[in-house]
């Protein structure tokens, strides 16, 4: 999902339980398999002598300037703004790029979606019940001020992230019992009985910190003082809420290791920060970034006549890849009363006008998104299987008929941006559902005027909304927006404090726990989670749980399957579009290796500075 940052979706993006056909490297204790690495189903497809990844350059040399803005967010991250360099709990607005400082006990690989090789552990070793592993830590692994990392800074980690972290990381530790050290090159992890295939995974994937640092400090405080890490870039010059800068450490204890060589290759990463699109884009053509990813269509279509573009100083390319897409959709928030009804929520969504605004905002150049798993084998078609069915009926009093169907699909509209049949239906449902039109103003069921807030914290998909807007106050409902700044946005957020919001969330081709923090009950009633929507269904968190336990590929795909159909019956959002590919825009200083990885376009972590490109352009 989108709130966790490619980095950890990489290495945490699902678990696997069936690690019995996973290569061994050797045998600890009886009982135990040791293996350099983990998959949700033991497929790995790196050998243990593997020297690199296919899709980097190992010879890539160093240095140059990667400047870009914050594009994904994990943790307290905000999009406009920062005020604390800890992005691990709920307070503050987090720094971007400060993941990049701290390593992992293992990680990602861009062309399997949810394989682990050795980082700082080099090896693990897994008891025959899969209750308990043993991370065996790499002796040279060292924080940035030479001090030793041990298995008792990797439990501290784990402990306080379960204890303290934010709710985007805490729930997903919850199946984690136990973090401790039994050597110094050594860390036992338990889990609970009831495990998820995802939580060894999890736990591979997350950061780990200084014990010794944080002694006598705040964890949950909001801090300007960099937190001591261990990864290949540390905190260098920033300004707060303006820019801040990642330099290289050249000494960095792990740039040898497969999992790295032919990476992190900027000497330094800087992140700008704008609270208006067009600021950034123009900030872009003068070079102030250097990189940009794309995400509006009219700039994408029209932006690109000026004179850098024209003299072919900055390239522009989309490159397609094989990641079930983003799920982007606005969200009603069900906790408040007006949106508890489904039949209000369906409703509300026949006025959105997806066929108009393709094609006169953005150019036809978007596809409508059906589906939770969108561009995947785990999305709902035609009627569901009899193994669907298995997991579906012993909750049928408590879903729709729908999710028995065909599964629902947003309506298909005439175009014209008013469609009068669509709109007639949807002020059916609405009077199904108890609301009354008192001239041109419609009332709630309790009498109340029917009023909803579009909350968002910049501008950008006005063009979008105020049609929309438009089609529900000619079903009298005072729809309106509602854009303050980012930092206001997100407390909103975490006190689940608005109307309708809308949020973009990454896909993952191996789902599994995260979809507790997005769609689970506990999740809903926890501030700061992920769960907008405010989904509080058993049906969900059995389907969840079915997920995160599936053995198989194809156990997976019928329980997403599944929970697709539930989750679309629901009517929790009004789902927007997608495009099956990045838009990326770039000035021509940068080189790049000639594979990609198989599920992104590797871009710009594998890319680097190429300085004789940045000198025939000028920026040398």
């Amino acid at each position: 999902m989108r709130d966790i940052s490619r980095r950890i979706i990489l290495k945490t993006g699902a678990a696997g339980a069936a690690l019995s056909l996973l290569p061994r490297i050797g045998l600890a204790q009886e009982g135990e398999t040791e293996t350099y690495g983990l998959s949700s189903f033991g497929e790995l497809k790196y050998a243990p002598d593997f020297k690199h990844f296919d899709y980097v350059n190992p010879n890539a040399p160093k240095g140059g300037t990667l400047a870009i803005q914050i594009k994904q967010t994990t943790g307290n991250q905000n999009f406009d703004t920062f005020n604390t360099l800890n992005v691990f709990v709920l307070r503050g607005d987090g720094a971007a790029g400060m993941t990049s400082a701290f390593d992992s006990l293992m990680a990602g690989s861009g062309d399997e979606p949810d394989a682990l090789y050795g980082l700082v552990a080099k090896s693990v070793r897994i008891s025959e019940d899969k209750l308990t592993y043993r991370f065996v830590l790499r002796p040279d692994a060292r924080f940035h001020d030479g001090s030793k990392l041990t298995a008792k800074d990797a439990a501290f980690s784990l402990n306080i992230l379960k204890t303290k972290g934010h709710p985007v990381f805490n729930q997903l530790l919850t199946q984690m019992a136990s973090a401790e050290a039994e050597a110094d090159d050594v860390l036992r992890v338990r889990f609970t009985p009831q495990r998820s295939r995802d939580i060894h995974l999890i736990v591979g994937g997350m950061p780990i910190f200084s014990e010794r640092y944080w002694q006598g400090k705040d964890f949950e405080a909001s801090t300007l003082e960099a937190p001591l890490g261990s990864g290949a870039y540390k905190v260098g010059r920033f300004e707060v809420g303006r820019f801040i800068e990642f330099d290289r450490v050249p000494d960095y204890w792990a740039k040898d290791l497969p999992v790295n060589v032919g990476q992190n290759n900027f000497e330094h990463i800087r992140y700008e920060y704008f609270r208006d699109r067009t600021v950034a884009f123009e900030a872009f053509k003068n070079g102030t970034l250097n990189y940009h990813e794309e995400y509006t269509s009219r700039t994408w279509k029209t932006g690109y006549d000026f004179p850098a573009a024209r003299d072919g100083k900055v390239k522009k390319e989309e490159i397609s890849n094989d990641s079930p897409a983003s799920i982007q959709g606005w969200y009603f928030n069900t906790r408040r009363e007006a949106f508890k009804d489904l039949l209000i929520r369906e409703a509300i969504g026949l006025a959105f006008d997806f066929e108009w605004t393709n094609t006169n905002i953005m150019f036809g150049l978007y596809k409508r998104t059906t589906s939770f798993f969108e561009n995947s084998a785990m999305k709902a078609t035609g009627a569901p299987s009899a193994e669907e069915l298995a997991l579906l009926e012993p909750f049928r009093d408590q879903l729709p008929a729908s999710v028995f169907g065909e599964p629902v699909l947003p309506p298909v509209s005439d175009g014209s941006g008013q469609d009068r049949q669509l709109l007639r239906r949807a002020d059916e449902l609405l009077r199904q559902a108890g609301c009354k039109r008192e001239g041109g103003m419609l009332k709630l069921p309790n009498g109340q005027p029917f009023r909803i807030e579009f909350l968002d914290f910049q501008a950008s998909l006005e063009p979008h909304t105020q049609p929309f807007q438009n089609n529900l106050r000619r079903l009298g409902i005072d729809a309106r927006s509602r854009v303050v700044d980012a930092a206001q946005y997100q407390q909103r957020l975490n006190g689940y404090d608005f109307d309708i919001t809308s949020r973009a969330l990454v896909g993952s081709a191996t789902p599994g726990d995260s979809l507790r923090t997005v769609y689970g009950s506990q999740a809903a009633r926890t501030p700061g989670a992920q769960n907008l929507a405010g989904i509080d269904s058993p049906a969900v968190d059995a389907l969840i749980e079915k997920i995160g336990n599936a053995k198989s590929r194809q156990e997976l795909n019928v329980a997403c399957r599944a929970l697709d159909r539930v989750l679309r019956s629901g009517h929790y959002w009004v789902p927007m579009w997608y495009r099956a590919s990045e838009w990326l825009a770039y000035w021509d200083q940068f080189s790049r290796p000639e594979t990609k990885p198989r599920l992104s376009s590797g871009a710009p972590g594998t890319w680097w500075y190429d300085a004789g490109k940045a000198k025939r352009i000028g920026r040398g």
